[in-house]
């Protein structure tokens, strides 16, 4: 089925769906609505670009839906709008469920991420391995894509529909590896299906019934879930490809043995509930621990990362940004970004569905995106749409709260610095401290530093990069003082670093 010369004009006619809590008073420099025109330039402007029929984007902040735009139609025929409760495959993002799901089953004591697969997953046990040195696939292995399995994204997709009775013959032929296990990181789509094996072998129950009892349900996610052809037809987004400049229906693919490593359908809705239950893990802290999983859980899906690569952002011109570090934890991409700290993220594409999720941990947010376009993986617009936000103010790193011992230490480094001795620091100072400068020597630098600066503004606040360690700037007559305090690991606290570093004016 093809539709041709139509992507224009739906384009022109698409209907924004409104922000949520929208009034009719201004929004705040510090709401997203208040970029509205320049969140939709991003949008429309990919869209065009790339021949998406329908896209939703979201923004999650406050452990809520706090923005959220449709564009363009869910179904080319009845042209109805993409809106907040569109149903999207999300593909590969389905993951980081899968993920979570095993690390429940961790937490229950019902498994061990070091266990052989084989353990849970009888098949596997008379594969023969590439080497005989190989060690046995292990449920990290699996988790971290680093099992050996060939990549399989083209072929991974269109198991979907694999019956489980077939899963289970291919498992029990065995599969080609690329490699020997734990060599190097290499996706695989097949892996995480073994993953739902685990799961489903373990509860007893299929996989997608752990899920949705366990994950869904307790986060509100009514409208999601795996069986799509149960779900209304007018929710649901039809799935497009673009092919000899015509879109094609794709055939909707019901749910299957491979539903662990791709076949999840939701809402932006509840999506965003997903999300907010993620970002609500950061920063630890005391408190009740409500969640489906716990807080310390959650943030556990950083750790397995293996193999880091250089990364260049998604963002327009990416490549020409600072480059950062990638690695895959457990069923979410790992990035060190110079700008946004650690960022947990990841694609989806699909036969008819591409979309992409960023978390900013440090941040307090995540955004997202989904389409029904296959394979049109929106990680570009995301990116784009999270470094205008920032730009703008309207996402900012946490502070770090400062501890009561670092605030009392630098106090006490604001009277040495006035007193051009460490006297004040007597008895408080950890064993290294008078090895590595002597009181003398102390005094001396002091006095000098003090020469080279004039006099300085020393009441602003400290910035503590953790509970025991800050800096400090102080503005002076000849430029400033760049400061730190390093507190030691010992009981009472004491002091083991200080620094007064002067910068002069340019």
């Amino acid at each position: 089925m093809r539709f041709k010369g139509i992507l224009l004009a739906i384009m022109a006619s698409a209907m924004p769906v409104p922000l949520l809590a929208q009034t009719a008073e201004p929004a705040a420099a510090n709401d997203p609505a208040a970029f509205d025109t320049e969140i939709n330039a991003i949008l429309t402007k990919w869209m065009a670009e790339n021949h998406i029929p329908g896209m939703v984007f979201g923004m999650v902040k406050d452990g809520r839906l706090a923005y959220v735009k449709g564009e363009g139609v869910q179904d080319l025929f009845a042209k109805r709008p993409v809106t907040p409760d569109t149903l999207f495959r999300i593909a590969s993002m389905t993951k980081a469920f899968t993920a979570m799901s095993i690390l429940k089953l961790r937490d229950e004591g019902r498994l061990a991420l070091d266990d052989p697969a084989d353990r849970y997953v009888p098949e596997l046990r008379g594969w023969t391995y590439p080497t005989s040195d190989s060690p046995r696939i292990t449920i990290r292995d699996l988790l971290t894509h680093s099992a050996g399995f060939v990549t399989d994204d083209p072929w991974g997709d269109r198991q979907q529909v694999l019956s489980q009775t077939a899963f289970t013959a291919i498992l029990k032929a065995g599969v080609p590896f690329t490699r020997a296990p734990e060599m190097r990181h290499e996706y695989a789509n097949l892996g995480y299906a073994i993953l739902g094996r685990v799961i489903a072998n373990i509860t007893k129950a299929p996989y997608r019934s752990f899920v949705e009892q366990r994950l869904l349900t307790p986060l509100g996610m009514t409208a999601s879930g795996f069986d799509v052809l149960a779900h209304p037809k007018d929710k649901r987004a039809v799935g497009y490809r673009w092919e000899n400049d015509a879109w094609a229906e794709e055939p909707t693919m019901k749910d299957g043995a491979f539903n662990a490593m791709g076949g999840l359908e939701v809402s932006a809705t509840d999506y965003a509930k997903w999300l907010a239950f993620i970002v609500s893990a950061w920063p630890p802290r005391d408190g009740a621990d409500t969640g489906p999983a716990k807080r310390a859980t959650v943030r556990q899906v950083m750790r397995g990362v293996n193999n880091a690569a250089v990364f260049h952002r998604y963002a327009t011109d990416g490549d020409k940004q600072c480059p950062g570090t990638v690695s895959y934890g457990m069923g979410w991409r790992i990035i060190g970004d110079c700008d946004y700290g650690t960022v947990l993220a990841h694609g989806g594409g699909y036969p008819g569905y591409g979309s992409h999720v960023m978390v900013l941990p440090e941040y307090g947010v995540a955004f997202f995106a989904l389409t029904n376009r296959t394979y049109s993986g929106p990680s570009q617009p995301v990116w784009d749409i999270a470094a205008l936000l920032r730009a703008k103010g309207v996402i900012a790193r946490r502070a770090e709260p400062v501890s009561r011992d670092l605030a009392t230490f630098y106090t006490a480094a604001q009277t040495v610095w006035s007193a051009g001795t460490v006297d004040a620091l007597q008895g408080r100072v950890a064993m290294n401290f008078p090895m590595d400068r002597t009181a003398a020597n102390w005094a001396k630098v002091l006095a000098e530093t003090k020469a080279k600066s004039g006099a300085c503004e020393t009441t602003a606040p400290i910035t503590a990069e953790e509970a025991m360690s800050g800096t400090f700037t102080w503005k002076c007559e000849k430029g400033s003082i760049e400061g730190t305090v390093l507190l030691a690991p010992t009981k009472p606290i004491t002091l083991q670093a200080l620094g007064f570093a002067f910068e002069g004016k340019d």
